[in-house]
């Protein structure tokens, strides 16, 4: 299955990780380690121009996704996301 991630960024679904809001960026301490190691790393792809309002995590790449983490879960069709 695949997951649409915003602007023309599709992803397969077995290469999800996790989806988070964006909120938890500035929220959590060891999210925000995360992200840096990422970015240091060149990890980070920011997709379109819009305000990011998620984080997808895939087993290579995260992901600035414009779409909300909320409407990123439904499409994936899975419970245990957050």
């Amino acid at each position: 299955m695949y997951i649409h991630l915003g602007g023309e960024k599709i992803i397969l679904s077995s290469e999800l990780v996790a989806i988070f809001d964006i909120s938890i960026e500035k929220s959590s301490k060891i999210s925000k380690q995360f992200v840096t190691h990422a970015i240091q790393e060149k990890n980070v792809v920011r997709i379109g121009e819009e305000e990011a309002k998620s984080i997808v995590v895939t087993k290579n790449t995260v992901y600035y996704s414009p779409i909300s983490s909320s409407t990123l879960k439904k499409k994936t069709n899975l419970n245990y996301l957050m």
